[in-house]
């Protein structure tokens, strides 16, 4: 295992974690759903409403995760607007193939900034917990 953490916990990811505040979890939203990582505790708290076309039109998030889980919330975050179920499940295995060392990189936006996370197997719950919160929560 890699044991610089400051690889880990660049100024990017540190500038990500701090952005939730931009998505304020709204339990008056119709969808909630909650993730936990088994390896590290982190939660993430997530409420969604949907679009006519059931994809995402609107997201709140609550954190209670390492920098790690709540930059990947952001980079979620972000790009979550649009997305439907099965984009979330393509995403997610991906995601799930790529900290493996078993594939590229997903096609996510901002993905890269999390890049260094995939030699710490230990924050691979972290970074997975959006797509998990997010599909516990879907219908």
């Amino acid at each position: 295992m890699p044991s610089n953490p400051m690889k880990l916990y660049t100024p990017e990811v540190l500038s990500l974690a701090t952005q939730l505040a931009r998505w304020p979890h709204d339990p008056e939203m119709p969808l909630q759903g909650r993730a936990r990582s088994s390896s590290c505790g982190s939660v993430l708290a997530m409420s969604l409403a949907l679009d006519d076309a059931g994809a995402i039109e609107k997201i709140g998030l609550s954190a209670q995760a390492c920098a790690i889980g709540q930059a990947s919330a952001a980079i979620f975050a972000e790009a979550a607007p649009g997305q439907g179920k099965a984009d979330l499940q393509t995403a997610l295995a991906s995601i799930e193939t790529w900290l493996k060392g078993e594939g590229p990189q997903p096609d996510w936006p901002g993905l890269s900034a999390i890049d260094a996370a995939k030699d710490y197997p230990a924050r691979h719950g972290a970074v997975l917990l959006p797509w998990k919160s997010a599909l516990d929560a879907l219908p």
